[in-house]
């Protein structure tokens, strides 16, 4: 292979190569410099003139002098059954101490896009032992839910949660969290493999960890490896595959920050205008393939800049996805943890996964009348701060006890606690059962008369 000393221009992580022969796009390159020392990097444009290399270590101590061989082959995941329980970098190496992966086979980690017309689809309900989620934003499997967060919000706790206690009823043995995280501190790093360790969901996991002092070009790559994991996991192997990814943001801004680099036309804020284009690329990734037993499902998780749900990053990923569970600095502040705010959220997905023979049949009438008597208790919040809570009437009144209610016994939990769909459809129908039973509109009279019971919340408190 011919190695070329045509180095023109060097901005931020690229090389601009001149006078090279036909490149492939996202072909490997070895850049030898001056001193010997050998760098690796990917082809991001190729065109007659000149090919754009983006290089994974930085570009300090590159020159005109130093060599770049195109090695006419794409970056690969080596995968085998023994990436499970492993904790590797962002470039999918060993980080945890142990030995290389003998790979079973080598996979292109752009992956193939699933035709929809092979699509199955997702009816499986998947337990997370979070109450607001399973009740009221239920997961199902192959389907992709992104947790939208903000700044010094608990959302990193909540995906260790879920990666801890998420299962399929019924079939634990063959489901498997893959875990990507992107641009993390050390700090946070620590954090994360220590409760993977502690808890033992390492077992059945595999863990990506791009910290903030690596490229950024590694952490455009890290999300990628993590899903080719996951398909493997799923397609090859039969397995049921949850991928978390954190953060997404932190994804989007080395996507900017490579983008003017390549002194790209910006769009909405600076962003590359084709990122809705590559979120798509990433979130299309999960689904259930017809005549697959396996399914990757998908839990992104961004930071919203600003809390503002209309930045670039939720307002792309809210198209793509199928719903948002969104967290709220409200309830944060007044010590709820997770404070997983239903009234924005949603599930598109939620009714395929949910009612007899899946959850259980009161869900769908549970989750409904809770959503709707605490919206209205929420509402009355506003008008009790205007006319004082004497001004109300009994009813009112009742729903802004629901609502603190719903607050203190359904969304508060333990950051270990793992609670079974029935235990949290069992706390929904205590919290209905302060509510009259003829003003519960929402759910059918057969339901009623099989779960309501007056004044089992009371009885608690005085325990």
């Amino acid at each position: 292979m011919k190695e070329y000393k045509t180095i023109s221009k060097i901005a931020g992580p690229l090389v601009f190569v001149e006078k090279t022969e036909p490149i492939a796009y996202g072909d490997l390159v070895k850049i030898r410099l001056s001193n010997g020392t050998v760098k690796h990097g990917q082809v991001l444009d190729t065109s007659n003139e000149i090919v754009v290399v983006q290089v994974f270590e930085g570009t300090s101590s590159i020159d005109r002098n130093s060599s770049v061989k195109f090695l006419g082959e794409s970056i690969k995941l080596s995968v085998s059954m023994d990436i499970l329980g492993r904790i590797l970098n962002g470039a999918g190496k060993p980080m945890d101490g142990g030995p290389e992966i003998i790979p079973e086979k080598k996979l292109d980690i752009m992956g193939a896009a699933i035709n929809p017309y092979s699509r199955a689809s997702p009816s499986d309900f998947i337990q997370t032992g979070v109450s607001t989620i399973d009740a009221t934003n239920t997961l199902v499997r192959g389907q992709k839910l992104p947790l939208f967060s903000g700044s010094g919000l608990p959302h990193n706790e909540i995906a260790l949660q879920i990666a801890r206690q998420a299962k399929v009823v019924g079939s634990e043995s063959n489901f498997v969290v893959v875990f990507a995280a992107m641009g993390i501190t050390n700090e946070e790093a620590q954090y994360f493999i220590r409760d993977f360790e502690e808890t033992g969901a390492l077992q059945r996991s595999v863990v990506f960890l791009n910290l903030a002092d690596d490229p950024a070009v590694e952490r455009l790559v890290t999300p990628r490896l993590a899903l080719t994991a996951a398909e493997y996991l799923a397609y090859e192997n039969d397995m049921h595959v949850l991928v978390i990814l954190t953060d997404m943001t932190n994804y989007c801004e080395s996507l900017r920050e490579i983008g003017a680099a390549r002194e790209e036309v910006p769009g909405r804020r600076g962003y590359p205008g084709y990122m809705y284009t590559d979120l798509a690329m990433l979130y299309e990734r999960a689904g259930m393939i017809r005549g697959k037993k396996g399914s990757v499902t998908q839990i992104p998780i961004l930071t919203m800049i600003g809390d503002d749900i209309t930045h670039p990053i939720p307002d792309l990923t809210g198209y793509i996805t199928e719903g948002q569970i969104t967290l709220s600095r409200e309830l944060h502040r007044k010590n709820v943890y997770p404070p997983i705010d239903v009234l924005p959220s949603l599930s598109r997905l939620m009714n395929l996964g949910i009612g007899k023979g899946k959850t259980r049949d009161d869900h769908k009438n549970v989750s409904d009348q809770m959503y709707a008597f605490y919206a209205e208790g929420r509402d009355l919040r506003g008008l009790v701060a205007i006319v004082g809570e004497e001004a109300l009437s009994d009813r009112d009144r009742r729903l802004l006890k629901f609502a603190e209610l719903f607050e203190k016994q359904f969304v508060q939990q333990g950051r270990k606690e793992d609670r079974s769909i029935k235990q949290t459809l069992d706390i929904g129908w205590e919290l209905l059962s302060t509510i009259p039973k003829q003003e519960l509109t929402r759910i059918s009279p057969e339901l009623r008369d099989k779960y309501y019971h007056e004044g089992k919340i009371e009885g608690k408190k005085s325990e």
